[in-house]
């Protein structure tokens, strides 16, 4: 089974804020400011709408034919329909088990909708059992199904009042959790063209979210403890072997 723990990064889409609100004539960053200050004044929240945020990187920690790996999509100066579509084409050589932390209430939500925006090609991903009678019963949308995993959803029992951030069970699991870096930084530090520390960041999310879901599969018996060891050595290893210094941050972090 491959699997796909995923991860996205955004900004304020401001050339949407222009176009919606009729923000011409300001430069991005003043465009970003007032399409906060607006959606301060709506409901007391700087958070966008969905369809507001850019993806600026999608992170994966995968299993790829037995292997694991970490890399992201995105490299700053990237279209963004060219990541997005990547990352669809992955889902559709590959046909993973996706795994997120609110992958069903963020992540993939603001793929739909900025999908439709660049007419992004995700046949399989969408497939709901019209072309594959199999995949009627088992889908990426079905939430009660497994080919998407949403860790949060799942472990709060599919009760908003009972989630948990990534950060907090990570770092009560004994994981490295964030490591001096948060999602309200993101935007900072894109306008000051720090594009690696926003990927090392949404990196260092999705190995948490991985050897998360690796606690997860051992606690419903779908690995042993073997499994499960043998499983985080193979991360271990890779991190150990890939010479990057945020891979170096993380592994020590996790092991001391």
């Amino acid at each position: 089974m491959n699997v796909f723990a995923f991860d996205i990064e955004t900004i304020p889409d401001v050339e949407g804020g222009r176009r919606l609100h009729g923000l011409e004539g300001l430069d991005d960053h003043d465009a970003a400011e007032a399409l906060l200050a607006m959606r301060r004044e709506e409901n007391g929240t700087e958070f966008l709408r969905l369809p507001l945020h850019r993806v600026v990187v999608i992170s994966v920690a995968a299993r790829i034919n037995g292997k694991f790996t970490v890399f992201s999509l995105g490299e700053g100066g990237d279209d963004e329909a060219e990541v997005i579509q990547r990352f669809f084409d992955g889902i559709e050589r590959y046909v993973p088990r996706l795994v997120s932390w609110n992958g069903g209430g963020f992540d993939l939500p603001v793929l739909h909708y900025r999908s439709m925006l660049h007419g992004i090609s995700a046949p399989r991903y969408w497939e709901t059992g019209d072309q594959d009678r199999e995949w009627r019963f088992n889908n990426y949308h079905g939430r009660f199904h497994d080919r998407h995993t949403d860790l949060m959803d799942v472990l709060a029992a599919y009760s908003p009042r009972a989630v948990a951030p990534l950060d907090q069970l990570a770092t009560l699991c004994g994981l490295p959790g964030k490591l001096g870096m948060s999602g309200g930084a993101v935007r900072g530090e894109i306008e000051k063209g720090n594009f690696a520390a926003v990927r090392d960041y949404c990196e260092h999310d999705v190995l948490n979210t991985y050897l998360l879901w690796l606690r997860y599969e051992l606690m419903r018996g779908a690995i042993d403890s073997d499994g499960y060891d043998e499983a985080c050595m193979q991360v271990h290893e890779t991190l150990e072997q890939a010479g990057k210094p945020h891979l170096d941050q993380f592994l020590e972090a996790w092991t001391g």
